[in-house]
């Protein structure tokens, strides 16, 4: 478990994916994003889990979003 601080961003590659990319430009691509982090842009605070997830994606790490403040 590890906690990140970044900026929520929408991926417009193949069908489309909500990201975040921390302050020192890690890509996070979560499994879970909650509905209220759903805006682009919007300064987040999270504590994340990897995991291994296939998925068609080329972008971020995936990971499993277990709490946040905004």
């Amino acid at each position: 478990m590890k906690t990140i601080t970044g900026k929520v961003t929408y991926q417009q590659l193949g069908t489309g994916f909500w990201g975040i990319i921390d302050s020192s430009g890690n890509e996070w691509r979560p499994v879970n994003m909650p509905e209220q982090l759903k805006i682009a842009g919007k300064k987040v605070s999270v504590t994340i889990k990897e995991v291994d997830d296939m998925s068609i994606f080329m972008w971020g790490t995936a990971v499993r979003i277990l709490s946040f403040s905004t």
